[in-house]
């Protein structure tokens, strides 16, 4: 290949990438993702090579996904922990080089997948532009592709950046096609419109190199034009399926919400504005203890029914806090108000062995929990959530029994975090909740499946502290789409910010400040409707697949 061509489509790569990568927060220019798939998919479609096609992917990956999370390079400096300076600096990078690349490989295989596809003999039987139907069933392929590597994503322990997200928190009507079949729903109806876009741009090339050719006769040139359609048809096909998908987003989102005066719940947010650099040392533990109890006193008065603290807004396993009656427990007791309470739990047995005539209380398999309490206001926890998706290598280290010995932690704490079961149930005076904690709020399938248990209204617990603000808005927008997908009111409680209080079409009621402290009373109203994705959850992926394999199995029969 020519060098220069070859720089060229390099360049083309890594650009698509960072155009999509300037969609979520900071830059938040969220239209670019309806177009910045296409030169990706320019090179895909016309490349000869998966080699080359997956390499291509990688690169388009990279930019996305390392412009999208470069955030997380804001745990450095980690010297509050103990950890050098330069340390500091090599695992920051390493988390952002394994995040992006994680993100990358899926950009990758879909690229891999698209040209091995594309390039079977029975797809270019004639010609891979002569044919409306290819043209479509490679746009089917690939919108297939994308959503079931996304599924596939998901359900494991490393995800974020969904190309759905890209469009939260602003692009409210396209989102709400979250509540027919999750956030694949968007995925697809942003890739489709690329693919039809990609086509267009392709056939108008083709058209320009093959489409009319001069052949000498008699002095005169002769036009010869192919049988493939023109490039405005699958450019008109492009616009029309990005406003009919809009429009089928606008009528859920213009739907009312019927909110009975029965279901309002008035709750109460306290955003401790605890930094990461003094929250798990005695500095923090203080100001930990008079913040909160001093927002649960003011927000109590207030008249609120329940009041919501963050992640680990206390930094102590709960039952010491009870048994030593705290000032924030003593105040719970004097006002009498309930209070979801983030705070360490403990898992595990204890064993009594006989030591030398005294009996000892010995720890067997103890770990800590990331959870959330309810407290009654008699002081009575009530229910508790422990926290499902630990972040790795911030609160677990993966293939532990391989890997422990030579990845250190990144966290202060000495025990072994443990995560919860998926199944849990959280019960509250007022029925079941939703609740996710930190990273849960990236997984759909979490929010869903607590939807479908009858939880009522979104509880979400966060933290934050460490990173720069770019991680808190597009943590919002996480929550903005969960409460969308569930059509339910979400109240967020983080410790430097963003709280906020969402309703169910993804509007943000309230939102406060970065690395403040604040205190905020709001009414949110609890809700049993079910969405198509509540009941059925992502059917749209598989099917597309059932249309993917039948659209190539016909064209194998051609």
């Amino acid at each position: 290949m020519n060098k220069n061509l070859y720089f060229t489509q390099v360049i083309t790569a890594i650009s698509g990438g960072i155009l999509m990568g300037l969609t979520p927060a900071p830059v938040q220019a969220w239209p670019l993702a309806w177009i910045a798939l296409v030169p990706l998919w320019f090179l895909v479609a016309t490349a000869k090579s998966v080699k080359r096609s997956s390499f291509y992917g990688l690169l388009w990956g990279i930019g996305y996904h390392g412009l999208a999370l470069s955030w997380i390079t804001g745990i450095h400096p980690m010297d509050w922990m103990g950890v050098p300076w330069l340390l500091s600096i090599a695992i920051a990078l390493f988390c952002w080089t394994f995040i992006t690349l994680w993100g990358a490989i899926l950009v990758a295989l879909w690229a891999a997948g698209m040209t091995f596809l594309n390039n079977l003999k029975f797809v270019l039987k004639k010609s891979q532009f002569n044919s409306a139907f290819s043209a479509l069933t490679r746009v089917l392929i690939g919108t297939t592709l994308w959503c079931l590597l996304e599924a596939i994503w998901s359900a494991g322990s490393l995800w974020w950046s969904s190309l759905s997200y890209t469009q939260s928190p602003h692009n409210l009507i396209i989102l709400h096609l979250g509540q027919l079949s999750g956030p694949q729903m968007v995925t697809a109806a942003i890739v489709a419109v690329n693919g039809l876009m990609a086509e267009a741009g392709m056939h108008y090339q083709h058209g320009r190199e093959l489409g009319t050719r001069e052949r000498g006769i008699g002095g005169e040139a002769e036009k010869v034009t192919l049988a493939s359609p023109h490039p405005i048809v699958y450019l008109s096909l492009g616009i029309a399926l990005l406003l009919v998908s809009h429009l089928i987003g606008f009528g859920l989102y213009s739907r009312p919400l019927i909110q009975p005066t029965e279901t309002a719940l008035k709750v109460g947010i306290i955003q401790g504005n605890i930094p990461n650099q003094i929250k798990l040392y005695p500095a923090g533990w203080r100001r930990a203890i008079e913040g909160y109890t001093t927002g649960y006193n003011n927000l109590a008065d207030e008249g609120v029914q329940a009041v919501l603290t963050p992640e680990t807004a206390l930094p102590f396993i709960w039952e010491e806090q009870v048994r030593d009656r705290s000032s924030f427990y003593s105040a719970i007791l004097n006002k009498g108000v309930l209070a979801w309470v983030g705070a360490l739990g403990q898992e595990g047995s204890t064993l009594s062995v006989a030591e030398e005539g005294s009996t000892l209380s010995v720890a067997e398999g103890l770990g800590f929990t990331n959870s959330l309490f309810t407290v009654s206001g008699t002081g009575k926890t009530l229910s508790r959530y422990n926290k499902v998706k630990l972040v790795p290598l911030g609160e677990y280290i993966p293939f532990e029994p391989v890997v422990g010995r030579l990845i250190n932690r990144l966290s202060p704490l000495d025990a072994h975090l443990v995560a919860g079961k998926p199944a849990q149930i959280f019960e509250t005076p007022w029925g079941r909740a939703i609740v996710g904690i930190c990273y849960d709020s990236t997984f759909a399938e979490h929010f869903r499946r607590q939807a479908a248990k009858g939880g009522e209204f979104i509880l979400t617990a966060s933290n934050n502290a460490h990173y720069s603000e770019t991680m808190p808005a597009q943590h919002h927008a996480q929550d903005v789409m969960r409460a969308i997908e569930s059509d339910r009111w979400a109240v967020r409680a983080t410790n430097t910010g963003y709280s906020g209080i969402i309703d169910p079409h993804g509007r943000t009621r309230w939102l406060s400040g970065i690395n403040t402290y604040e205190i905020h009373a709001d009414t949110v109203y609890r809700r049993q409707t079910q969405t198509l994705y509540v009941r059925w959850g992502d059917w749209l992926t598989s099917l597309l697949l059932g249309l993917a394999v039948l659209a190539i199995t016909v064209m194998s029969l051609r």
